[in-house]
């Protein structure tokens, strides 16, 4: 007779809709203690597009308007090289580039990292089309999820800014998901950087907002606009003096 299987062991069992919260728990007991064990103090979240190509692939794009957004795929692998040489310093890490693992903006970020010798992280999630982690990621700080909210969590979880680029549906979700949670003093105040003010300023009307009483004229405060990343490291390193 062959012996059954230890319940932890039991991958059917495990998969099964009975060992949900089993699941969960996993999702934020894994990435939390691997990074506690890498020694990542704290974190600079950068969000934005998948689609916007790398210089490299830039010719490659059919479409030229998303062709013309390379330079933020640059401004991101700058910002992340500035943050992460100047912060990276013993194996206590802070402010560590973190991305959802995935190409454009998301790949600009650990690749500034990584090319500097340092650690970046990635929060990859298993959707309906293809994802895979980009080839700039350190290893031992790949996370892949099944639950949005608990990678949610985890990108808030240790940050001390959240730097956002253009992007669609997602980065807009992100976005608004982090002004939500600081206007409603869920987390703690952090910088809420949006990249290129025109563009930003031509998606949401933010005063409009305000003039209807929509948000508090001082929800706005929560909202630096930038142009480069010189200009959106300053932001971060003027809220922490």
């Amino acid at each position: 007779m062959i012996d059954p299987p230890k319940a932890y062991e039991n991958i059917p069992f495990l998969n099964s809709p009975h060992c949900r919260p089993v699941r969960l728990q996993l999702e934020y007991l894994h990435p939390e203690v691997t990074m506690t064990e890498e020694g990542v103090k704290s974190t600079i979240v950068m969000f934005g597009s998948a689609r916007i190509p790398s210089p490299e692939k830039a010719a490659d794009c059919k479409n030229p308007k998303l062709a013309g957004l390379v330079p933020y795929y640059e401004e991101a692998r700058k910002l992340a090289a500035i943050v992460s040489t100047t912060c990276q310093t013993n194996h206590e890490c802070e402010y560590v580039v973190i991305t959802g693992g995935g190409g454009g903006i998301m790949e600009a970020g650990n690749r500034g990292a990584t090319e500097n010798g340092c650690k970046s992280i990635s929060l990859n999630i298993q959707l309906p089309f293809e994802q895979k982690a980009n080839p700039y990621v350190t290893p031992e700080l790949n996370f892949e999820f099944h639950y949005f909210h608990m990678r949610k969590m985890h990108f808030l979880q240790r940050a001390k800014a959240v730097v956002i680029f253009p992007g669609g549906f997602g980065t807009f979700d992100e976005l608004f998901e982090a002004l939500t949670l600081i206007q409603t003093k869920k987390i703690a105040p952090m910088p809420v950087v949006l990249f290129d003010a025109e563009h930003w300023k031509r998606l949401v009307d933010w005063e409009y907002l305000a003039e209807c009483g929509l948000i508090s004229p001082t929800d706005l405060d929560i909202i630096t606009f930038c142009n480069t990343a010189e200009e959106a490291w300053k932001v971060i390193e003027e809220y922490y003096a």
